[in-house]
């Protein structure tokens, strides 16, 4: 099977072709006597004592064989049947028993072509098998790589010459997914050309559906989105899947997975807003809005958004985010795997640390070796916040190492937080800043030009 990546024109853009008014019967597997003869074909003629004018002949591209004593016969639109009678005729001028006896020893591979939400548009052979069975329209479409997400699979055209006039069959091939409806499933002829047109709009639920299909959704090893907006890392970045053959839907690259190769979402990510902008074969674009809020509260991951080629994925930041709503983010897939804060002052290691998302106080202190019990103020701590919107707030807090997780004792911190550990009351005040704040006495002394 040998398969050419012909570019097609568009085919939106040909001539309109009239529909079939009444449904045209194609078989499956053609009986070899209805089998009729072309260029590229391959004939075994045998001559009843007469080895030396037998062998095998192949049909050239002027629809002729070449034959010993009869020079070129043409044999195009010929059945087997017809051929055999031809060459008894020729030879009998020539031979007194001129029994013949003619073998398709290898049909001629199918020439087609298919455009528009396909994976690898472009003409395509296509070698019969032995039983001169044909390809269907899901077979071609396998061959060429499967169907795009924006694959309108409701309505796929087959436009073919049909005595001596140019039509279109429309395939229904959802409903051949959803109930097994092989007459949906056309059979295809030696010159058909299918086209698979674009969605209206792109239907996420039906995307699982479309993957499992043996034409549908193929994963990929790896692909190239942008990711801009609300998220750590904007830009283009490439998602790596690894394929899995006994369930190729689990590794198709989703949209959670390009938001955290991004770096994760921003505090005030708005999640419930996001968008995926797609160039269709038609060189249009389409928008797929994205709840991932719903699909967070919901565990409905059919709403993870199957992502291919080319896609720019929109995170757009939100007016406010409600606080209740923050250590749910902060655990999602797409949330960053840790997030950075910054312990100053009187603790055994000051300096930024990583710790995953929704670390409480305590362990972030503890984390940057514990109080510097000489000199710490063991009884309260500073937690400054810079706010998405670049306000910044400051929370004294009272600390309670065996506290568990609560909004005043032990809150959960969020990416560049600072806790500042001030010096006891006992700590000689002759201290200077500098030494009092190693080695972040800077740090400390920004926040200190804010009025709190």
């Amino acid at each position: 099977m040998l398969s050419l990546a012909l570019p097609l024109p568009a085919l939106a853009q040909q001539q309109t072709i009239s529909a079939i008014s009444q449904p045209v019967e194609v078989k499956r597997v053609l009986d070899p006597s209805e089998y009729t003869l072309g260029s590229g074909d391959r004939l075994r003629i045998d001559i009843f004592q007469a080895k030396d004018y037998s062998g095998e002949y192949a049909i050239v591209s002027d629809g002729t064989i070449t034959l010993p004593l009869l020079g070129n016969i043409k044999v195009k639109g010929l059945t087997i049947a017809q051929t055999t009678n031809l060459l008894k005729r020729k030879y009998a001028d020539y031979l007194k028993v001129s029994v013949v006896t003619v073998i398709l020893s290898q049909p001629r591979p199918l020439k087609i072509a298919i455009a528009g939400e396909i994976d690898r548009p472009g003409s395509y052979e296509v070698a019969l098998k032995d039983d001169l069975q044909y390809p269907s329209v899901s077979d071609l479409m396998e061959l060429a790589g499967g169907i795009t997400t924006a694959a309108d699979v409701r309505q796929v055209q087959i436009r073919r010459v049909i005595s001596g006039k140019n039509e279109v069959l429309t395939a229904n091939l959802w409903d051949f997914i959803q109930q097994g409806n092989k007459d949906e499933d056309l059979t295809l002829q030696d010159g058909d050309t299918i086209y698979v047109p674009t969605v209206d709009q792109i239907n996420v639920a039906e995307t699982p559906m479309l993957a499992s299909a043996n034409f549908g959704i193929q994963p990929v090893e790896s692909l190239n989105v942008a990711v801009v907006g609300e998220v750590y890392r904007p830009g283009t970045h490439k998602i790596e899947s690894k394929l899995d053959k006994e369930n190729p839907q689990s590794t198709l690259p989703r949209l959670s997975e390009a938001i955290t190769q991004a770096g994760g979402i921003k505090p005030l990510a708005d999640v419930r807003n996001v968008e995926v902008h797609r160039l269709t074969r038609t060189g249009t674009q389409q928008v797929i809005n994205v709840n991932l809020w719903e699909m967070l509260q919901s565990g409905d991951t059919n709403k993870d958004v199957v992502l291919q080629k080319g896609d720019t994925i929109i995170i757009p930041k939100a007016d406010k985010l409600d606080s209740s709503e923050v250590s749910t983010l902060s655990s999602a897939t797409f949330a960053p795997a840790t997030i950075r804060v910054n312990v100053v002052g009187e603790v055994k290691k000051p300096g930024p640390i990583d710790v995953p998302p929704n670390t409480p106080l305590n362990n972030a202190i503890l984390a940057a070796g514990g109080f510097d019990m000489e000199r710490a103020d063991v009884q309260t701590v500073d937690l400054i916040r810079l706010n998405p919107d670049g306000t910044v707030s400051k929370q004294k807090i009272r600390i309670d190492l065996a506290k568990d997780i609560s909004d005043a004792n032990n809150p959960t911190l969020q990416n560049e937080d600072v806790i500042m550990v001030e010096r006891s009351r006992q700590t000689t005040a002759s201290d200077r800043i500098q030494t009092i704040l190693k080695p972040f006495g800077s740090i400390f002394s920004i926040f200190r030009f804010f009025a709190f």
